[in-house]
């Protein structure tokens, strides 16, 4: 089949390309509608590797998926030819101590689409177990189930912080995972949300949601608008997104007292925390990778209409474009947060 190959650092070529696609007993065969580029996906075009994962031979691209089963397996009971499915990408060993414990996500095992040595899906057919496809409701659209992946991760970030009815929340970086944690956030029990960025541009579409106020960093100083917010308190909850080591500057002066830091982006170079000042307001520390158990929590999330992640795409390109999306991903435009590939 053709795919949109990453054959090495800044080469994509859109080639032919042998995948497997044995339909096992308990999987379905999925024709790919709409995927979305996601930040990983541009990291190993523009880098080759994401910490320890390092592209060392060619790999299909894309693992925010949509799609029709069109053949099912013959112990399938839950999905048909003809459903209209989202996937969860990260398949792990169910056997596993992880997945055991309900954090298959951090299962050493895991085998996740587009992350070396594992091809993603950016090809006009997959096969997946039936366990991680889910079935979408009639009024969420193939667009806005490509999405369920990335706000998954908010939805996780939400979950372990234990967010409080009522609760008031900083989100720091206004990319695509950081506004699905705003929003994630505030459908989870926040009153409001403060975002944070360098970018007008995102934080005026951050800005557009009921809940949302937007701090430019350039030109205020966050911890005093958090103050004034707060009446000096602290926020309760700090989800750090934006993955820039420069955010961990004095992040602790945000929380209150007894409050809770939620890292989520993955900074390229290592992190110094005063752990003084953190024990000091017993300040709890929550880390994410990807997330666990909450994918359909997520789709019944957007298909309610609490959630509504359509102004989130910025554009949407044809398959054959496909290597003009991830370039133009790979500029980081200011006003670009979700780009899709319509197979």
């Amino acid at each position: 089949m053709k795919a949109l190959v990453l054959e090495k650092v800044r080469e994509l070529s859109l080639r032919d390309i042998d995948l497997p696609l044995a339909v096992g007993p308990d999987d379905v065969k999925i024709k790919i509608d709409t995927v979305g580029v996601c930040g990983s996906d541009v990291h190993y075009y523009t880098h080759g590797r994401i910490g320890g994962f390092v592209v060392n031979a060619p790999m299909v691209l894309g693992h925010e998926a949509a799609g029709v089963v069109v053949e099912a397996g013959a112990n399938v009971r839950s999905l048909k030819v003809g459903d209209r499915v989202c996937m969860e990408p990260g398949v792990p060993d169910l056997t596993s101590r992880a997945s055991k414990l309900g954090l298959y996500n951090v299962d050493p095992s895991v085998v996740f689409w587009a992350t070396p040595p594992v091809h993603g899906v950016l090809t006009p057919y997959v096969v997946h177990p039936a366990a991680f496809t889910y079935k979408l409701p009639d009024n969420v659209s193939f667009a806005e189930a490509a999405m369920v992946e990335p706000f998954a991760v908010g939805i996780w970030a939400s979950v372990k912080a234990g967010i409080k009815p009522g609760d008031t929340a900083v989100v720091t970086g206004a990319g695509p995972i950081g506004i699905m944690t705003a929003l994630a956030a505030l459908a989870g029990g926040c009153s409001r949300v403060i975002v944070s960025d360098l970018v007008d541009e995102k934080l005026a579409i951050a800005g557009r949601y009921p809940g949302v106020s937007t701090v430019n960093v350039k030109r205020e100083k966050l911890a005093d608008a958090v103050s004034a917010a707060t009446d000096g308190w602290g926020a309760d909850i700090v989800f750090e997104a934006s993955g820039s080591p420069r955010a961990y500057d004095g992040i602790e002066g945000l929380l209150r007292p007894g409050g809770c830091l939620v890292a989520i982006g993955m900074p390229v170079e290592p992190v110094k925390l005063d752990i003084s000042s953190f024990a000091a307001k017993e300040i709890r520390i929550e880390t994410v990778f990807r997330y666990a158990n909450v994918f359909d929590r997520a789709l019944a999330m957007i298909a309610s209409g609490k959630v509504d992640l359509k102004p989130l795409i910025s554009a949407t390109f044809p398959f054959e474009e496909s290597i003009a999306a991830f370039e133009r991903a790979a500029e980081g435009r200011p006003k670009d947060v979700k780009l899709q590939i319509k197979m």
